[in-house]
């Protein structure tokens, strides 16, 4: 069985999600422009803002009027049990570190999963004001502060120089970076909205392993879009090793096999211990 074989979610559940998370990454700029984003360590080591706290609470005070018995996990907040059998998932800004040095590429992402698993996934982004959306048996659509229109992956069918959008490069392992730059073009500013909006045939995160909040509203997004995500193994992307490869669907086999069995990341930390000038 498929995880998309379950119903068509609700359009208004759909409606309420695009909103709710807009209304945040609004909160969110705000804060950005405001110049209200010095970052603290969290005991994980992780970055963190009163920016990032505010708008996760903005959303759960929102979810609790909406969907009262609905559970919810953010990313600084952790779990608010439910029990409706729907959890919302938070990430209240998506890129903490650029967020944190004024540098304007974070996101507000928001995910819903139900009893037939992955049903909404929104990805917001609050400096350009572009949403991209999907709903289980909806489709995916994209969204610039007008109507929505549906968007799709592009049906690119050599691996041979795909444009491959890379996240987190520096934190990769030599194996990995070295395999991928010998068959496609790598390129640094790709996403998954690139790849559902067909600006880039795949999209590659690997080294620093993703949270559960980044990976929530990936695979509906993708799946609606016509695409397929997994991890670099091509194990299920939310029960795998923390990183992606998600695709335009055509290619997916082909890059798993350049990327099946490779090391991810290489300790980045030890480089400056390497030379403690």
């Amino acid at each position: 069985m498929s995880l998309f074989d379950g119903p068509p979610v609700d359009r208004e559940q759909v409606d309420f999600a695009v909103s709710l998370a807009e209304r945040a990454g609004r909160l969110a700029r705000d804060r950005f422009f405001g110049g209200d984003t010095a970052a603290s360590l969290k005991a994980d080591g992780s970055e963190v803002t009163a920016a990032d706290r505010a708008v996760e609470e903005f959303v759960r005070a929102e979810l609790a009027r909406h969907a009262p018995d609905d559970e919810v996990y953010g990313e600084e907040g952790g779990t608010t049990a439910g029990t409706s059998g729907r959890r919302w998932v938070v990430d209240p800004i998506d890129g903490t570190y650029y967020f944190a040095r004024r540098i304007p590429l974070f996101t507000t992402t928001l995910a819903l999963e139900d009893e037939h698993g992955p049903a909404i996934g929104v990805i917001h982004e609050p400096v350009t004001g572009r949403t991209v959306f999907a709903g289980r048996g909806r489709g995916c659509r994209e969204s610039t502060g007008g109507p929505a229109t549906p968007v799709r992956v592009n049906g690119q069918d050599r691996v041979g120089g795909a444009v491959t959008g890379v996240a987190n490069p520096g934190t990769w392992s030599e194996e990995l970076l070295a395999a991928l730059h010998r068959r496609v073009f790598l390129f640094p500013s790709g996403d998954v909205v690139g790849l559902v909006t067909g600006q880039v045939d795949a999209f590659v995160v690997a080294g620093a392993p993703m949270g559960y909040e980044d990976l929530a509203p990936l695979p509906v997004i993708v799946h609606e879009a016509g695409g397929r995500v997994t991890d670099l193994d091509g194990d299920p992307l939310l029960t795998g090793n923390g990183t992606v490869l998600a695709t335009n669907g055509v290619l997916h086999d082909a890059l798993l096999a350049v990327t099946r069995g490779l090391p991810h990341a290489r300790d980045w930390t030890a480089l400056r211990a390497a030379d403690p000038r």
